[in-house]
């Protein structure tokens, strides 16, 4: 009787608007796939903190500890090596958000529209394609946050001479999702361009010279000492590096008297960057799936 009046009830209640229902459902299928991504990277700790630390406990440990040790001198030595190891903590925090973005977001973009196929199982979730490509960046910064905390310890405890750090809390904490937010673009718009074929290429054309000439070892004023004709030509060059803007930021969050580029600018570029990087991904995203 009871199941009767509810079903009576129900077919009288008024539909909703065509299209509220799917509104509806669209921001919580995008919190499913964010948190089916969080729930693996839990679970996937054991694998992630080895493979996230390896590279800046390598940086660090070598150029910080190494050197000094058997007095290679790095930083010119004494107060020099002090201020090296200072200024390389920032761009091991920038390197470490980089390489998790490429790793957390487009190598796993490049299996799953390779053999694996699982990305067919996520575009049917019911929200649009592009809410899937904008979930894959959120969850790769996710992945770049987690990696930026973890370098702090390894700088605090491995270097052989003091580090001094002097945060600048706005900085880092208005900085640090941005970055983030940037690697995860900068992940996904490699993830779209390239076929498992190709992923050699990937790190051996375009993450190698990111990483070298991205700041990390030198602030960017320096560069201006190699010039050609009288014009630093690579002090320009590399200003299409997002890696540098991510480092001098960086630096300018965690150090004091060491030469960086003005925050306004490290702030616009880096917010363009991102802006572009999301475009480019969301476009090549849509292409790879609706092809």
């Amino acid at each position: 009787m009871t199941a009767t009046v509810a079903a009576q009830q129900s077919s009288t209640r008024p539909a909703p608007p065509a299209g509220t229902q799917g509104r509806a459902t669209a921001p919580a299928a995008f919190r499913a796939l964010l948190l089916r991504d969080v729930t693996v990277l839990r679970k996937n700790l054991k694998e992630f903190i080895p493979r996230t630390i390896m590279q800046p406990f390598l940086l660090v440990f070598v150029f910080t500890y190494v050197f000094p040790k058997i007095g290679q001198g790095v930083g010119g030595g004494g107060r020099g090596s002090a201020a090296f190891s200072t200024l390389l903590v920032a761009g091991v925090v920038a390197l470490s958000i980089v390489f998790q973005g490429i790793q957390s977001v487009a190598l796993p973009l490049v299996q799953e529209f390779g053999y694996t196929k699982e990305i067919e199982d996520r575009v049917l979730a019911p929200l649009p394609v592009s809410w899937v490509a904008v979930e894959k960046i959120v969850a790769g910064a996710i992945q770049g946050l987690v990696a930026a905390l973890v370098v702090f310890p390894v700088a605090a405890l491995v270097p052989a001479t003091p580090v001094h750090l002097h945060v600048s809390w706005p900085v880092l904490l208005t900085l640090t999702p941005l970055a983030c937010l940037t690697s995860g673009a900068l992940g996904l718009t490699f993830g779209t361009r390239f076929d498992p074929r190709t992923v050699p290429m990937l790190f051996g054309i375009v993450v190698l010279p990111l990483t070298f000439l991205g700041a990390i070892y030198y602030p960017w004023s320096a560069l201006g000492a190699v010039k050609a004709f009288g014009f630093p030509w690579l002090k320009v060059l590399v200003l299409a590096n997002p890696l540098v803007y991510m480092s001098e930021g960086f630096r300018a969050a965690l150090t004091t008297g060491v030469r960086h580029m003005s925050l306004p600018a490290i702030y616009c570029v880096l917010a363009g960057f991102a802006a572009v990087l999301t475009w480019l991904g969301i476009k090549g995203f849509r292409r790879r799936v609706i092809s």
